[in-house]
């Protein structure tokens, strides 16, 4: 088969544009396979993994997987990489692959929004990423490695007391707020002042108050000091 490429117990199907796993694959290649890698296709599911459940590695890298990703039970899995794909929800990937892959030591999602760094959005900082891993190893205490780091001790004793509050919670677009049109600036005038064409004097209400220690004497100015 074109693409395919078998050495021992591993298993490569490269760069074939293929949008699923192919069957042929799984009924020629499963029963003894125990590394594979599916990466630079163009994969939204992974039916079909389930003819490989002898894997110990599985590298899954730049394909379309998102957060509709699921695993067949896997248990000799240790090593995983789902480097840029399209996942977001850390959260359920984390809790799945705790389910399904419970000899997991090596994880990385590089790539992926649900991995904040700087590959991924400018925004994102060191800090980000720190919480990030403390809370990847508060679901998953067995990981030995994530991403591109061996995880350390301290990292461990950080995820068992805090990793459940490193979660980051996406803001959501609340369905009432106001939609402020591009074209209008603010301005703190009243709005009888607001059109240039009308110079009649208006009378504005502050909704702030000084109080602080300093004298406002300054604030009132004759005629003859302008």
């Amino acid at each position: 088969m074109a693409g395919l490429v078998v050495s021992g117990t591993q298993v490569s199907y490269i760069g074939q544009d293929c949008r699923e796993i192919p069957e042929h694959l799984g009924r020629d290649c499963g029963h003894f396979a125990k590394r594979l890698d599916l990466s630079f296709n163009l994969l939204r599911s992974l039916e079909g993994l389930s003819a490989f459940g002898s894997l110990e590695e599985l590298i899954l890298d730049n394909n379309l997987l998102g957060d509709d990703l699921v695993l067949p039970g896997l248990p000799r899995l240790h090593t995983l990489t789902l480097n840029k794909n399209q996942i977001t929800d850390l959260e359920y990937l984390l809790d799945h692959l705790a389910e399904v892959t419970p000899a997991l030591e090596y994880l990385s999602l590089l790539g992926n929004v649900a991995c904040p760094n700087e590959l991924v959005s400018l925004e994102k900082d060191e800090e980000d990423y720190k919480r990030y891993r403390c809370f990847v190893l508060h679901k998953l205490p067995n990981l030995k490695f994530l991403d591109a780091r061996k995880v350390t001790k301290q990292e461990r004793e950080e995820a068992l007391v805090r990793g459940a509050f490193m979660k980051v919670v996406k803001p959501k677009a609340s369905s009432d707020s106001v939609v402020v049109s591009p074209k209008s600036r603010y301005t703190p005038l009243p709005s009888a002042s607001r059109e240039l064409t009308s110079h009649r004097g208006v009378l504005g209400k502050c909704r702030y108050i000084y109080y602080g220690k300093n004298s406002e004497g300054n604030r009132f100015i004759r005629d003859d000091q302008l």
